[in-house]
């Protein structure tokens, strides 16, 4: 790559970010950094402003341009109701899968490109390998933060693109790197959770826009222990805040019916209602187009799954059906959360995913 060529990196505040620049320009490439302001509100638990000055600081550090850009009116339509439309029928979404492919790796590239940029760069832990004819997605090598999950629905036409500066170190490597660069982000904590809702309570944010629906909470055995409040405010394996108790082992939470508006609850973690070994999934995106040729082909594919971030990889055979796929792992899988991501893999290659619904 010409190192003249611009390279545009997305500054968030954090130290990947930050880090990410820095080894580019020490690479010797011509660098600038453009920030991305995708919530606002007035809340203590948003750090949109504070994190705008952080980038600021690193910018002026590196001494590299910062731009800024403001994409929470696109966030809040393509990502944020979205979510807000799974929730109410029930599902449990991740805006991350869908920021990463409409915000960061759309919108994002987007301006950089009309910035001048040639190629843009993240802070995500994961590799890009080129070849001759397509590009592929890796997992990052620091398997404890790899975030190849969270990318796997980005379009592989821009993968050529794109750069992961950290992805071939852990994060380690890359708080000693801060350090050593003197940058001011250095022992900032990583963020955590979804980014419009922080730190907040979760049940109390999403009851701004969803407001209670009551129903009963019921055993499996159809025994009425008590009320909840919406159907939405919980997920599949939740221990916490049921309000119920009693005798026996905790209870979870193993279904949730919405023709009913009923949340069905089993006791022990053990419970056949919390272990699937068969998941069908929708809304497929591939990285690699030879995938679903080769499923159409061939029928089955073995490969390796996940269907919740840092689990580790389960193998598992896929095949397409009507409307979707359907994946049988080998073991029983805790927990299928419907509305979450499924993603495969072949060793560090991510093949692309889906979401895991009823049927």
């Amino acid at each position: 790559m010409n190192q003249d060529a611009l390279i545009i990196v997305g500054m968030s505040g954090g130290v990947d970010s930050a880090v990410s620049a820095a080894m580019l320009i020490d690479k010797g490439y011509s660098v600038e950094a453009l920030h991305m302001t995708n919530w606002e509100d007035d809340e203590p638990y948003c750090t949109a402003s504070q994190d705008l000055q952080d980038s600021r600081q690193v910018c002026k550090e590196l001494g590299i341009t910062l731009h800024h850009v403001n994409f929470s009116n696109q966030y809040k339509e393509k990502v944020f109701n979205k979510a807000l439309e799974e929730f109410n029928q029930g599902l449990t979404p991740n805006p991350d899968v869908l920021c990463n492919r409409i915000i960061k790796f759309e919108e994002f590239t987007n301006y950089a490109f009309r910035l001048g940029a040639k190629k843009v760069a993240t802070g995500h832990y994961a590799r890009i390998e080129n070849g001759k004819e397509k590009c592929s997605l890796l997992k990052g090598l620091d398997k404890n933060k790899d975030q190849s999950y969270f990318l796997h629905a980005i379009n592989p036409s821009i993968m050529s693109s794109i750069l992961f500066p950290i992805g071939e170190i852990t994060k380690q490597d890359v708080r000693e790197y801060a350090n050593k660069k003197g940058l001011p982000n250095h022992d900032k904590p990583d963020s955590t959770g979804i980014c419009f809702v922080g730190e907040r309570p979760f049940k109390d944010f999403l009851k701004t826009f969803l407001p209670p629906k009551l129903g009963l909470i019921v055993s499996d055995k159809g025994e009425e222990l008590g009320t909840h409040e919406g159907l939405m405010y919980y997920t599949t394996g939740q221990r916490k805040d049921l309000g119920i108790g009693g005798p026996g082992e905790p209870w979870y939470v193993a279904e949730k019916d919405t023709a009913t508006n009923q949340l069905v609850v089993v006791q022990g973690r053990n419970h056949p209602m919390l272990w699937k070994q068969t998941v069908y999934v929708e809304d497929l995106h591939w990285l690699d187009p030879d995938i679903k040729n080769d499923l159409e082909n061939q029928k089955t594919l073995s490969c390796f799954a996940k269907n919740r971030y840092r689990q580790k990889d389960s193998k598992c055979e896929i095949q397409i059906i009507p409307g979707g796929l359907e994946v049988e792992f080998d073991e029983p899988q805790w927990a299928i959360t419907h509305g979450q991501y499924i993603v495969f893999y072949l060793g560090d290659k991510c093949l692309g995913g889906g979401k895991m619904m009823p049927r």
